[in-house]
Parts: C-alpha cells; sequence; structure tokens
C-alpha cells in the first residue's frame, strides 16, 4: 500500500462480507478484492524495434498470442488486442512503470496510458471457483482451453470483465470497472452460495 490513507476503493466496504461468505475446502469458494493494482493500456507495433525496447526494459517479450499472459518480474502483460497490452503492477508501481515504458517507446507510433483509477480487481478462487464463474460465462474454462496463464475480456453476468486466470487451484482474477463492481460482487456472492453448505446427497 502507498502512504495515501485516504483512498477508498469501490468495495472497500465490503470486506468483512466477501470475509464472512469466502470458505475453504473442496466446495469452499474464496472471494475477494484486490484494490489499487496499477494498470496501464500500451499500444503499439509488436513486432517494432520500440517493442524490442519494451521487452529490454521489462525483461520479458510482450505476449503475441492472443489471451495470453507473460510475467515481467512484480509486472503482468495481458495481450488485449494485436496492438494492445493491459500492464499490471502492485500498488504504487504505475509512474515508474508509465516512466520505463514511455522512454522505451520513445518517439515511436504508439501510447502509453495510466488506467489504473477505472477499475477494480476481484479475485475468486478454490476449486469451485470455475463452476461458479461457468454460471455466467459463455467461455469453456475448462482447463483443455483455458488455463494458467490465460486472459481474455468477456462477459460476466452481463458485465464486461478482463478474466485472468493466475494459478491452477484455480485462481481467477476480474479486472472491472468500478461502477460495475458492486453489481459483480452481488452477482458472484449469489453464484457462490451454493457452495457455502456440504454436498446433499440422496
Amino acid at each position: 500500500m502507498t502512504a495515501d490513507t485516504h483512498r477508498r476503493s469501490p468495495l472497500g466496504h465490503l470486506a468483512e462480507v466477501l470475509a464472512a461468505h469466502s470458505t475453504g475446502g473442496e466446495r469452499g469458494v474464496r472471494l475477494r478484492e484486490v484494490p489499487f493494482l496499477a494498470q496501464l493500456d500500451l499500444q503499439l507495433h509488436p513486432h517494432g524495434p520500440a517493442a524490442e525496447r519494451i521487452a529490454t526494459a521489462l525483461g520479458s517479450p510482450l505476449p503475441t498470442e492472443p489471451n495470453t499472459v507473460t510475467e515481467a518480474g512484480s509486472l503482468q502483460v495481458l495481450w488485449l488486442g494485436p496492438q494492445e497490452w493491459l500492464v499490471l503492477g502492485p500498488d504504487g508501481s504505475g509512474s515508474a512503470t508509465a516512466e520505463l515504458l514511455r522512454a522505451a517507446l520513445a518517439d515511436e507510433p504508439g501510447s502509453v496510458v495510466d488506467v489504473s483509477a477505472n477499475r477494480t480487481t476481484l479475485e475468486l478462487s478454490s476449486p469451485a471457483a470455475r463452476p461458479v464463474l461457468e454460471k455466467g460465462c459463455s467461455l469453456d474454462l475448462h482447463p483443455r482451453a483455458f488455463g494458467p496463464g490465460r486472459c481474455a475480456q468477456t462477459l460476466l453476468g452481463k458485465v464486461q470483465v478482463i478474466l485472468h486466470q493466475v494459478d491452477a487451484e484455480p485462481t481467477y482474477r476480474l479486472l472491472v470497472r468500478g461502477s460495475f463492481a458492486q453489481y459483480l460482487t452481488d452477482w458472484l456472492l449469489d453464484a457462490m452460495e451454493e457452495y457455502r453448505h456440504p454436498r446433499l446427497t440422496l
């Protein structure tokens, strides 16, 4: 966290609610907000000199395969389109990362825009996380099609999100605009409800 204690995340008032509805075990699902991630929209030609300089500066090439993610130290770079990426970093890293990217871009066509204030991030994890998402997402989330290191822009419960699978538990991160964060949280809590109880047996 940064020294600014006056910031409020879109879902900060729901921290206790999220904790109360999160459970462990095979049928449990954990939901929490990961607020204040640095988010930088990067646009440039993927195969030009600037892309090579950015890869050198980050220590990792930009992902060019659709819907994939690369790791660059504490940063994640999500493919959003043929010439667009979202660079994610820890709270407080936005300014330094933007400066690094702009220096590497130099005078070539492209842009680096700080969009950190546009979205917050929800993290959903546990073995039951995938069936929860499948209640409102049309993507094939089976491991054969979508696994760690994959991302996609999609609809979840009729809300536009950027979906990123972080690990094989599975853990998913959902980047959502602040104005839709409360609605999506309510939708997820409702979708999680059945997993708070033991499986019914006959």
